[in-house]
């Protein structure tokens, strides 16, 4: 595939025997370009919608590299749809060491860009890797026990019998027992807000096969993940794009998380948490996020 001053090809790599699928663009006309390593959200694919920031970010000079997690879209793994974010921050470890060894980069010039749960993502990881130059968090999750809170303790309870009800499934080499991954408000889904439903299926392309279900395990895999509490460690640039609307996401967990960071920049905008994918939300974050990303790569 070639368009407007860039390529992209398939390519993969491998995530603890694993293999994951990706989309490498490659700018044309620059030798050996700084690189934007790419995931997307919560049980979210790279083709939800991520190659509209990536043809930006590669037709602005930048290589990008963007991956799909173990058991989603192209990549391999089992069972399908798991969301647990210890092994999504060793797949984007495992990126990063693919990208480093990549020739035709400088992997002096490396950045991370996550949305979402990914948001959170490129925290821990910035956190863990000096060699990291820069990072964008867009409309970041920052904090499950604020998050899960929103949707008071009987969700919570429900949430956990049908954790409890998948990890029976495991003991019992059974198939897993899923929750929707997005459902009306007051159902028992991952994300049950009244905006959540309506934008994540916008987003699936048109032949896709992704189904609204994640194993109901991450109701304990999930729960403790506080990507704010490794904020203070992230030593690269880091910029925080918030969503001031967001029904997942406390803004004020958002403006805490970046005021921790020692070299933190929060961009607020007035949206909902989907708003950033299209529309004027998407054109305002492609032109903050890649100038941000110009500035600290090129």
């Amino acid at each position: 595939m070639a368009t407007n001053g860039f390529t992209r090809r398939d390519v993969g790599f491998l995530s603890r025997g694993t293999r994951c699928a990706a989309w490498f663009y490659r700018p044309e006309g620059i030798d050996r370009p700084p690189v934007v390593v790419m995931a997307h959200g919560f049980a979210a694919e790279k083709s939800f919608g991520l190659s509209s920031f990536a043809e930006r970010f590669a037709g602005d000079g930048m290589a990008v590299f963007v991956f799909d997690y173990r058991c989603f879209g192209e990549s391999a793994g089992e069972p399908r749809n798991l969301v647990n974010p210890s092994r999504h921050l060793q797949d984007w470890q495992s990126a990063i060491a693919h990208v480093r060894a990549l020739g035709e980069v400088d992997s002096r010039r490396i950045a991370l860009w996550g949305s979402s749960f990914a948001g959170g993502h490129v925290i821990v990881t910035a956190s863990r890797d000096p060699g990291i130059r820069a990072i964008v968090a867009q409309v970041p999750f920052v904090d499950a026990w604020s998050s899960l809170g929103r949707f008071g303790p009987a969700y919570a309870a429900r949430f956990t019998l049908a954790g409890i009800r998948d990890l029976f499934r495991i003991l019992t080499f059974r198939r897993p027992f899923t929750v929707p991954v997005v459902g009306d408000p007051g159902s028992l889904a991952c994300l049950p807000t009244a905006d959540s439903k309506a934008a994540f299926f916008e987003l699936l392309p048109e032949d896709s096969d992704w189904k609204n279900e994640c194993p109901a395990r991450i109701a304990f895999t999930m729960s403790s993940y506080r990507p704010i509490k490794a904020a203070s460690r992230v030593s690269c640039p880091a910029l925080l794009v918030m969503a001031e609307k967001d029904s997942l996401i406390d803004a004020k967990d958002v403006e805490r998380t970046a005021a921790r960071m020692p070299k933190g920049k929060l961009v607020s905008m007035p949206i909902g948490h989907f708003d950033i994918y299209s529309g004027s939300g998407l054109e305002k974050a492609l032109e903050i996020e890649s100038g941000f990303l110009k500035e600290q790569l090129c």
